[in-house]
């Protein structure tokens, strides 16, 4: 994984807050100063919170567990769709559908109903219906692949949540926090970092900051799989090496015979 390097923070852009007049208060302790009006964030304290996020979502995807990724606002849609997709997690580039967590069992049955129009397709049913029903179901399958498309293959409730915009997406946020689910979350000096588990001060509003941090998490959370993946092989092995003695005592045994 790349070392976090603090000219790179500054390259991008990640130290540019808000102007000062809309900066939340709780922010303070990530603010170094103010410049022209408009607060300058500690890319310090951006460094060592990353970090911190980081190796706590690496460890969670080595045990298992999936973060979905979130991030609807136009500078974040294209790279949350880009880096979700190269580590295979599921994501929300498009739009928050209420309920996405807190309601999960309604928004499967609209995933399944995606799936069954996907199935009417390549049964030869589709063909039968009537222009105007074909009409439908397919505008309603495009509704459906634009909101959910991304978690179509999602079974279960994410064991985590990575935001971009804590304030724009502040239903998701509401959501995560009513069922438990640690929040990785991209905080600005407007937005309130209280009640986030993993808060990275940077900005939010530059395309090229967002896909600094991005860039980094995605790393660790491939890190995760690989130490998984690592892992797996390796009790695979295992077993393999407790079935040898047996094996071997039974051919003996068939020798002696």
């Amino acid at each position: 994984m790349k070392n976090l390097e603090i000219k790179d923070f500054i390259k991008a852009g990640v130290h540019y807050g808000h102007l000062r007049r809309k900066w939340n208060p709780s922010m303070a302790p990530y603010i170094l100063t103010e410049k022209e009006g408009v607060h300058i964030i500690n890319v310090n304290k951006t460094k060592q919170q990353l970090e911190l996020a980081g190796k706590a979502l690496t460890q969670m995807i080595a045990s298992g567990k999936r973060i979905m990724f979130v991030g609807t606002k136009k500078q974040a849609k294209d790279i949350i769709a880009e880096k979700a997709k190269s580590v295979n997690m599921p994501y929300i580039s498009e739009r928050w559908a209420g309920g996405m967590l807190t309601n999960f069992v309604t928004i499967r049955k609209a995933i399944k109903k995606m799936q069954n129009i996907d199935k009417m397709k390549t049964d030869g049913s589709f063909d039968k219906l009537s222009k105007r029903e074909k009409l439908q179901l397919t505008r309603q399958r495009t509704k459906l692949e634009r909101d959910l498309g991304s978690i179509a293959d999602m079974n279960r409730i994410p064991r985590a949540i990575f935001i971009v915009d804590v304030t724009k997406e502040h239903i998701a946020v509401a959501e995560a926090q009513k069922l438990g689910i640690p929040i990785f979350a991209m905080v600005d000096t407007n937005s309130n970092p209280q009640g986030i588990d993993f808060p990275i001060p940077a900005n939010d509003d530059s395309s090229k900051s967002i896909e600094v941090i991005l860039s980094y998490l995605t790393e660790c959370v491939q890190e995760g799989l690989s130490l998984k993946q690592q892992e797996k092989e390796s009790k695979a092995l295992a077993n393999e090496g407790a079935d040898a003695p047996e094996t071997e005592a039974t051919e003996v045994k068939e020798e002696t015979k």
